[in-house]
């Protein structure tokens, strides 16, 4: 394959990172591959121009499925494929309906998962063959969710996420370097934006983003 490609590995285990970028560098020329440990570091790499992005759904920084909706919000144009060692089924269809483009169970082959770089690089979608059909139910679910999330800005959305995982406003003012009441003003707008009344309702309502019942990375 033959392209002048940029594409971001983000996995936070570097022997599974290496593996990875040695295996695109090798099929696909003139790729340059920028690899991200934890989310922060993704983010600062991260534009509109990026070609393609391969994600752990469980990397430092990213609470279940926030990660992949982070990216997915603020940048629509930049396809994203999620490469995980949990490959339940409900959660391949979630990560597939909150808009990744593939997902690639690291117990794929080398050749499988380039393979599916290629279909994606190439504006298809790659899921595994034997993945058994969606909860209809679920997908409406996870679709409106997904679109009241659209409407939040990052920082919004790094709040979000805060919350879910039980800070206080005054631990997030110091995660994020900003005062307590610009804490409030973006739980505030959370609040109006996700059309909940309480700060618990927001959290409960943000355990979406969660996996449930997550397993361990077989392959980390």
């Amino acid at each position: 394959m033959s392209n002048n490609y940029t594409i971001i590995v983000a996995d936070d285990h570097p022997l599974f990172r290496a593996a990875l970028t040695q295996a695109i560098g090798t099929q696909i020329e003139d790729a340059d591959v920028l690899e991200a440990e934890h989310l922060q570091h993704l983010e600062r790499q991260m534009s509109n121009e990026i070609d393609l992005v391969m994600l752990d759904l469980h990397m430092p920084g990213a609470n279940g499925f926030s990660g992949l909706i982070y990216l997915r919000t603020h940048y629509p144009s930049v396809p994203v494929v999620v490469v995980s060692g949990n490959e339940q089924a409900s959660v391949i269809h979630r990560a597939m309906h909150f808009g990744a483009v593939g997902f690639i169970p690291k117990s794929s082959s080398m050749v499988d998962i380039i393979d599916a770089v290629g279909v994606v690089l190439n504006g298809g979608q790659w899921v595994p063959a034997d993945l058994p059909v969606a909860d209809l139910q679920m997908d409406a679910q996870d679709s409106q969710f997904a679109d009241q999330l659209s409407s939040l800005t990052p920082q919004q959305f790094k709040v979000m996420v805060m919350l879910t995982e039980g800070l206080l406003n005054k631990q997030i003012a110091y995660e994020l370097s900003v005062s307590e009441a610009t804490v409030k003003a973006h739980v505030t707008a959370i609040l109006r934006k996700l059309g909940v009344y309480s700060r618990t309702q927001a959290v409960i309502m943000a355990g979406r983003l969660r996996i449930e019942h997550p397993q361990d990375e077989a392959v980390k």
